[in-house]
């Protein structure tokens, strides 16, 4: 009785190492990415928006590529027109690798840019840069969805109001997951990656 205790302790203890060691192989093949892995939140999960030449857009659309999503308004001075140029290196840093990157800027502001002004904006920066403009609830809720923040300030005229508004980014794989969140500032290099890990992971 006491051997096949002795048998039963052993065999439970060699199936405990079995399981440890299967989740060490687990744990070492989970990228390591430079941004906050968000790989498991339940947020965020689509983004159905018109894009800036009136194309219904979602995340499925761009299956195969790496996605980078980030929210702003074409008259904002310093955040917005530095992601966007930061969109930029990344994209010649990864090379022949760049195609499978996909930027695309959600507009707060659906009050002031217009379609043409959102296409004339992304063309400045890169013409495969996309638009996204909703109603103004649209907006709201898909802002909601992805826990941005965003609020009119009044200016000294009705159409000078500036944006407050969240400035960080975020980066889905290339089945549509949401993965990482970029946070602004961190960095052409660390954006870059990550993006390079996405690819790498989907092969």
């Amino acid at each position: 009785m006491l051997k096949r205790d002795a048998l039963k302790t052993i065999a439970a203890g060699v199936l405990l190492t079995s399981a440890g060691v299967l989740l060490t192989a687990c744990s070492k093949d989970k990228p390591e990415f430079r941004g906050v892995d968000i790989s498991e939140v339940e947020y965020a999960r689509d983004l159905q928006l018109p894009d800036h030449n009136g194309q219904q857009r979602s995340l499925k659309d761009f299956h195969g590529k790496v996605v980078v999503v980030f929210f702003g308004y074409t008259q904002c001075p310093d955040v917005c027109p530095t992601s966007l140029q930061e969109m930029v290196e990344v994209k010649k840093m990864l090379g022949p690798d760049g195609e499978r990157l996909q930027s695309i800027f959600v507009t707060v502001d659906p009050e002031r840019d217009t379609p043409e002004m959102l296409k004339a904006y992304m063309g400045n920066f890169d013409p495969s840069f996309l638009a996204l403009r909703g109603t103004p609830e649209q907006t709201a809720a898909v802002a909601k969805d992805f826990k941005i923040y965003y609020k009119k300030v009044d200016g000294k005229t009705p159409t000078s109001y500036t944006m407050d508004h969240s400035a960080g980014s975020y980066i889905y794989d290339t089945q549509g997951r949401l993965r990482v969140y970029y946070r602004y500032g961190s960095g052409t290099e660390a954006l870059a990656a990550d993006v390079r890990t996405l690819l790498k992971e989907a092969g």
